[in-house]
């Protein structure tokens, strides 16, 4: 299994560095500049990294609205950041420019990013007007930059959008995973921090037999089927995986306890000590072994 190989463990938590809004977009701060854009990445990224998680994924989360062709400007930013944080980056990253596969992937060779997780294919009715890919000509694309070993994971179930037609969710699956070899597919909820929907993931997960599933956005404690362990040790915050039954669970409560207290409906924590909200989103993959 690649996750093994790249994180260490088959079923990696990766934490997300959502990026502040950067030059071009409508939100940026021109006064705090991209200094304050590398600053807050730079916290989130050492927060996330000591409580623990396997990779971590960079975004544009904030270049709201988005844009499903990302301008160059937001390429250079975001390759600016990572290129400055690069001797702090202590575990496999990955790389997402919102919402346009063809720059995360020009990003990630650039930076040097393992993995890219994106809308690849389908056809979709979004907040950002119809949304439609090329998957062949991506993967073309891919290989001509020579991002032969850049990973790509298949987000089939895209926040604020749905799917243009009425095939289900299950049809959708097995056809990515038989047409695309996808490296990973993912189920997302409405919106970033938002949970996924465990049913449908469930139902993706009975689907596909070859492929690694990923849960794309926040899961909370009060999933029945969340459950987290301590893995490793010599850290004063030891990290958990998280534990599966039949559904997939994704981001670990504060790492101190086996069993965290229900968390406040009203209020979404940070997963860890010293993370800013903006980064409490975290899939975890894990694969179907039954096959």
């Amino acid at each position: 299994m690649w996750t093994k190989d790249l994180f260490g463990v088959e079923k990696p938590i990766i934490a997300m560095c959502h990026m502040q809004p950067m030059p071009g977009d409508p939100g940026y701060d021109a006064d705090g500049g991209m200094e304050k854009v590398l600053e807050c990445a730079r916290r989130d990224l050492l927060a996330l990294q000591e409580g623990g998680v396997d990779g971590v994924m960079f975004s544009n989360e904030f270049s709201l609205p988005y844009l499903t062709k990302v301008e160059t400007v937001t390429v250079a930013s975001m390759a600016g950041v990572i290129g400055e944080l690069k001797s702090e980056i202590k575990i496999p990253f990955g790389v997402n420019c919102l919402w346009d596969p063809v720059a995360s992937i020009d990003l990630a060779v650039a930076v040097g990013g393992k993995f890219i997780r994106e809308i690849i294919t389908g056809v979709y009715a979004s907040d950002f007007g119809l949304w439609n890919t090329n998957v062949g000509a991506t993967v073309r694309h891919k290989m001509a930059v020579s991002g032969k070993e850049i990973k790509m994971l298949y987000n089939i179930v895209p926040e604020a959008a749905s799917y243009l037609g009425s095939r289900e969710i299950e049809d959708i699956a097995k056809t990515t995973e038989f047409n695309n070899h996808p490296d990973a597919i993912c189920v997302s909820g409405l919106t970033a921090g938002s949970e996924t929907d465990t049913q449908i993931l469930r139902r993706v997960k009975d689907a596909v037999k070859r492929t690694p599933l990923s849960s794309s956005t926040l899961h909370t404690a009060r999933d029945p089927a969340y459950n987290t362990v301590p893995r490793r040790s010599g850290q004063k915050s030891p990290p958990a995986e998280g534990r599966l039954s039949e559904s997939a669970s994704s981001l670990p409560a504060p790492r101190r306890t086996l069993h965290p207290p229900q968390p406040d409906p009203e209020r979404r924590q940070p997963p860890f000590p010293g993370l800013s909200q903006a980064a409490a989103e975290a899939p975890l993959l894990y694969p179907d072994t039954s096959a």
